[in-house]
């Protein structure tokens, strides 16, 4: 498979775009600056230098021309400000599924959030607006006649991947590693399975595989 990640310089997209290209998939990871390339060709991705919040869906329609399946793991960043999370999160999502129509690619997986659903009242603060704007992403996705699956991991840590998740657990505000939301994403796009589901997902007791292939 030929796939392009947005925010290819994250730490999820980092070690999706090793683990893919490690199973012999291309990897293109879009990213804003030109000094973020060596750390994608280090994680085995061809680094894109384009930006979400600038180019047009002709732009991005082209760089994704020939990819299988693409994947939204941009965002503002924590130290940014209501207007990325706008620019960001929200309309960089809806520009790359209005590219990702426009290309013929069929296959788009979003890494969301726990609590997009029903954020608190907006006005409340920065973080609020985040969760506001992907859950504006994931809705707009939704209406979409794309093969679609929207992710939305628990509280993210640095530890040691295990391997083992749960899907929709009870308390989502669980924890779990970067490593293994890469490892579940990666199953997402290379199984067939979750095709238009929106999942949340914690470290638990399930192989990912199996738990992937449950959905």
């Amino acid at each position: 498979m030929r796939i392009a990640i947005a925010g290819g310089h994250g730490q999820i997209a980092r070690l999706l775009g090793q683990r893919l290209s490690g199973e012999g998939h291309d990897v293109v990871g879009l990213i804003r600056t030109p000094e973020q390339a060596d750390d994608l060709r280090a994680a085995g991705m061809e680094p894109t230098v384009i930006s979400l919040e600038d180019a047009s869906v002709d732009d991005v329609a082209e760089v994704i021309n020939g990819c299988d399946a693409v994947v939204f793991a941009a965002g503002g960043g924590p130290e940014s400000g209501r207007a990325r999370k706008w620019s960001v999160d929200l309309m960089g999502a809806v520009l790359l599924a209005d590219a990702a129509e426009q290309a013929g690619v069929r296959r788009y997986v979003m890494v969301s959030s726990i609590g997009s659903d029903a954020p608190e009242n907006v006005d409340a603060g920065v973080f609020q607006v985040y969760l506001y704007a992907k859950g504006g992403a994931d809705a707009d996705l939704r209406t979409r006649d794309l093969d679609w699956t929207i992710v939305r991991p628990g509280m993210l840590t640095d530890d040691a991947p295990t391997g083992q998740v749960t899907i929709n657990p009870d308390q989502q505000r669980q924890p779990i590693t970067r490593g293994d939301v890469a490892h579940t994403l990666a199953q997402v796009l290379t199984s067939g399975h979750a095709i238009r589901e929106t999942f949340v997902v914690v470290n638990g007791a399930t192989p990912v595989d199996e738990a992937v292939a449950s959905l």
